[in-house]
């Protein structure tokens, strides 16, 4: 599923305007997004849980040529799954 095809199930499911389920996503994704910048953590009971994990820097390999790369450390987001995600697709 895309986004395009999210948005139309979710204007379905809510019976709303496709205009109001854009908005709606875009909220969503935008707050998450907002409190991860600002290093919260954002918990969805039953969802699941989106974080900010530190990456340290480390050595790699160019698998093209196998000479040795400085990897700079980052801050990556993290999504764990909760219980009742994980146990309606299994």
């Amino acid at each position: 599923m895309n986004k395009a095809e999210l948005i139309d199930a979710m204007a379905k499911d809510a019976n709303l305007s496709k205009a109001d389920a854009k908005r709606a996503l875009e909220s969503v994704t935008g707050n998450i997004t907002g409190a991860l910048k600002k290093g919260d953590k954002v918990s969805l009971i039953g969802f699941g849980t989106w974080s900010i994990s530190a990456r340290s820097a480390r050595t790699g390999r160019n698998p093209q040529t196998g000479a040795a790369i400085q990897i700079k450390a980052k801050k990556v987001a993290k999504f764990k799954a909760g219980a009742a995600l994980s146990k309606s697709v299994n």
